[in-house]
């Protein structure tokens, strides 16, 4: 894996960490390449219960595309009249994303300064956002003449409302990390000193809990939103069915009973 993405893994969390501070976490190719194998790894491991996406440095989470390697990209795609460039959307910025979002396992981002365009998009892809309160947000992709990608077009109406979600598209600036906690981004407001201790509480928390749980959170709140109630209800009830067949059930039940704190196996 390149040296752009960290790759780690400790005690059932698997921490990514991005990092190209000096380019504020831009991803050019090599970056796209190394998180997906990096995404995808942490997704596909049973031995990882959790996991963290974080980014080196203190001025940015990560500025999305990275536009010097783009500007050239395009140039060599004129002249050999290919539209290479504009397929990272299909090889890179996909695949991250839905390793992310589709993960069997809580995945925590811990956002250290801005997040742009795709930075926003892999922020949104993570179930819990803790914020630094020196951090901010901006959609960007109109301001360089863009659709939005990383899934944003789908994760940001579902997180702000379609109606803001469309102001903040149409119209990009910047977003605090106030405002973004007040919208729903930011899920926690911490002091940026402390964001990576806090980030790492919550996210090691989450992998010594009830993960067969944890996976059927996330999918049936996914599926919630694109099914209706009915198909939920039915939905709910298959994913009940797992969960109770888990050990960790049977851990938290007989822990309940003798007024013990339970000690989950992940399985």
């Amino acid at each position: 894996m390149a040296d752009t993405v960290r790759y780690e893994v400790s005690d059932a969390l698997a921490t990514i960490t991005l990092n190209r501070p000096e380019a504020m976490n831009a991803l050019n190719t090599e970056t796209k390449v190394a998180l997906r194998e990096a995404a995808r790894s942490a997704a596909d491991d049973d031995a990882v219960r959790a996991v963290l996406l974080t980014a080196a440095g203190d001025r940015a989470f990560c500025v999305g595309q990275d536009l010097k390697e783009h500007i050239g990209l395009l140039a060599a795609d004129r002249e050999t009249g290919s539209e290479r460039t504009m397929s990272t959307v299909r090889e890179h910025y996909n695949p991250i994303v839905r390793a992310l979002a589709e993960a069997p396992k809580p995945v925590v981002a811990a956002v250290n300064g801005v997040a742009a365009g795709a930075g926003l998009g892999l922020a949104l892809a993570a179930d819990y956002r803790i914020v630094a309160e020196t951090a901010a947000f901006t959609t960007s992709f109109a301001g360089v003449a863009l659709t939005a990608d990383s899934g944003v077009s789908w994760t940001l109406p579902r997180v702000v409302g379609p109606g803001r979600a469309a102001d903040l598209l149409l119209f990009p600036r910047t977003i605090t990390a106030r405002e973004a906690y007040e919208l729903g981004i930011a899920n926690r407001l911490v002091p940026a000193a402390e964001l990576r201790a806090e980030a790492e509480k919550v996210a090691r928390a989450l992998a010594e809990g009830p993960t067969v749980a944890y996976a059927a959170l996330k999918e049936s709140m996914a599926y919630g939103l694109t099914h209706t109630f009915a198909e939920t209800l039915e939905k709910e009830d298959e994913l009940q069915s797992r969960a109770g067949a888990s050990e960790d059930h049977g851990i938290a039940v007989r822990a309940f009973i003798d007024k013990e704190r339970p000690k989950y196996l992940g399985r």
